[in-house]
């Protein structure tokens, strides 16, 4: 609060924390009225400290920045002067040396040609030790080469035979399916030769060494059998009993033997 004719400032907080008495009733109301205005005082006093010391901070480095920019300007032309008055020193005259002889031309053209001719010479050398290096790498794979293509012939090889066998292998399973269905197969064994028994149903590899061993080799002697000769032959081969007559051995080698020779018997 500002006066009429003096300059002075009047805290209000003060004043009505005196007359604080006189105007609110006494009591806890009043009391606690008191204390918030007496804080709300001291917080207010506070802040206007802080903003004080905070506007006196930037005043002092506004100033030195003044300052400092000021000298500087005050400085440079003076800097500038002495330079500028300075006498420029005289030139002394180094001491003379003996000049160095002038070189031919002649003898640099010689120069010249010998460093091209040596420059010329370390090429040719570089490019005749890297094609030797060369063709001693291409006489090392030399052997290499041709052992992969050996290698490539024999698997070539190899899966021909492979490839045979497979097929092979397919004619006799169709063999074999064939008999199974009773369908005589085409046997191109040669004549004279023993017959394979194994391609009568029921005789596997262990009949047909007994029937080795008891004298029967061919279709021809299964097909001839009598009924005296199948129970003969049945009870030589007791661990079989009645097989000859289950699978049915002598029709079946019939058509073998018709189917291999061409002869129906």
């Amino acid at each position: 609060m500002q006066t009429g004719d003096t300059d002075a400032f009047v805290d209000c907080s003060r004043v009505a924390y005196a007359l604080a008495p006189c105007i609110w009733p006494r009591g806890r109301a009043s009391t606690r009225m008191l204390s918030l205005i007496g804080r709300a005082s001291l917080l207010r006093q506070e802040l206007c400290r802080i903003v004080i010391i905070f506007s006196l901070i930037v005043i002092a480095v506004i100033a030195a920045f003044a300052g400092y920019f000021v000298g500087a300007r005050q400085r440079s032309p003076a800097a500038e002067i002495p330079m500028r008055a300075a006498p420029a020193p005289t030139p002394v005259a180094p001491a003379a040396t003996p000049a160095a002889p002038a070189t031919p031309p002649a003898v640099e053209e010689r120069i010249g040609t010998d460093a091209f001719s040596d420059e010329k010479a370390r090429l040719i050398r570089s490019r005749d030790s890297e094609a030797a290096a060369l063709r001693r790498e291409l006489a090392d794979r030399e052997p290499a080469i041709d052992r992969l293509a050996a290698f490539t012939r024999e698997r070539a090889e190899l899966f021909r035979t492979l490839a045979d066998t497979r097929a092979e292998t397919a004619r006799y399973r169709q063999l074999v399916i064939d008999i199974e269905t009773n369908a005589p197969p085409p046997i191109l064994a040669g004549v004279g030769e023993p017959d394979d028994l194994k391609l009568v149903v029921g005789i596997g590899p262990v009949l047909e060494r007994m029937l080795h061993s008891l004298g029967v080799m061919t279709f021809r002697q299964i097909a001839c059998w009598t009924d005296r000769e199948v129970a003969e032959f049945d009870a030589k081969l007791p661990e079989f009993p009645g097989r000859i007559v289950r699978d049915q051995w002598v029709t079946q080698a019939r058509a073998l033997h018709q189917s291999k020779y061409g002869a129906r018997l």
